[in-house]
């Protein structure tokens, strides 16, 4: 039975080859001491393996040595990557992590338990990162709704999170920045979930108000489940200054192409300061950020639809933004 530290077939070899040359070409280089590069990352069930280079028509799960090799070149090229829908079943994740760390020990993850129950959908949220250029800096917390305090917080939530938030703090260069993590319900009733929207975006102005007066950072990255920038819900969760850079706004999120509406379902914001809005304290924008389309170049010559590929690398984009330190 093959490993993912074995090297693959020839095919396989050819295709990451240039699956990383795209990645060298539109993604920012890590300089030392200089830039982080941060990135978000629904992959799609990310559970279990087929160990296999690749997988047969009969095999369950699709998502195979090939696929997960391909997701490993792509996590590898990022300082810090918040990585949503990891399941129960850690398999493909620990697998990951032994390709990372193949030559040198200095990949390394958190995450949070997996939530029960069938909204929960026994999903993780994690932080992959490479220790060489970030590190933990102390606060690790999942976020609940608080039962007192301000009012149009509390009042906004009508129960806890099904798939409850994931705040992390990291260290850079002596730079502190929190990343927060999320993956939202996706639902039908748009006007039922406009107060929870609102209220996590209080929520948020109100934390990075107060982490920025200790000179500190905070990033807001997920799954939102946004379909349209300017939408109610969009609306709802940007209402308190949260912003998205400009970069980021007319790139479709999904595998499936942008078609006549770009889907903004993933997200990478902040408060960009001014206008009484908290900013970023020690991290600098760079005014680079993008997603990064896998699709074209991964899984080609087995006749799989682009559905087909969603089940073994993923369904969404990663999207990555570039900060200076």
């Amino acid at each position: 039975m093959p490993e993912i530290t074995d090297t693959p077939p020839p095919e396989i070899r050819a295709e990451h080859a240039a699956l990383s040359a795209a990645l060298t070409a539109g993604l920012p280089p890590k300089h030392v001491d200089n830039n982080l590069v941060i990135a978000s990352w629904n992959i799609r069930g990310f559970g279990d393996l087929t160990k296999k280079w690749t997988a047969d028509p009969g095999d369950t799960p699709k998502r195979d040595l090939r696929s997960l090799l391909y997701i490993s070149e792509i996590v590898s090229r990022f300082d810090v990557i918040a990585i949503q829908e990891v399941k129960g079943n850690l398999r493909a994740l620990r697998h990951m992590l032994r390709y990372l760390n193949r030559i040198d020990d200095v990949w390394s993850l958190i995450l949070t338990d997996e939530t029960r129950g069938d909204a929960g959908n026994n999903e993780r949220l994690a932080f992959v990162f490479d220790t060489r250029r970030v590190r933990l800096s102390g606060l690790a917390a999942e976020l609940v709704v608080p039962t007192d305090g301000e009012a149009d917080l509390v009042a906004g939530f009508q129960n806890q999170f099904a798939r409850t938030p994931y705040a992390v703090a990291f260290k850079a260069r002596g730079r502190t920045f929190i990343l927060v993590t999320l993956h939202v319900l996706f639902g039908a009733d748009a006007a039922g979930r406009i107060p929870e929207l609102q209220a996590i975006a209080a929520w948020l102005r109100s934390w990075a108000r107060e982490v920025n007066s200790y000179n500190q950072n905070l990033i807001t990255l997920g799954d939102f489940n946004l379909d349209l920038l300017g939408s109610q819900l969009a609306n709802a969760l940007f209402s308190t200054g949260l912003a998205v850079p400009p970069e980021l706004q007319t790139q479709d999120r999904t595998i499936f192409g942008a078609g006549s509406e770009v889907r903004h379902a993933d997200q990478i914001a902040w408060f960009p300061g001014g206008e009484g809005t908290p900013g970023l304290s020690s991290l600098t924008y760079n005014h680079a950020a993008n997603v990064f389309n896998f699709e074209p170049l991964v899984l080609n010559g087995l006749g799989l639809t682009r559905m087909q590929k969603s089940f073994r690398v993923s369904d969404h984009l990663p999207l990555w933004a570039e900060f200076r330190t």
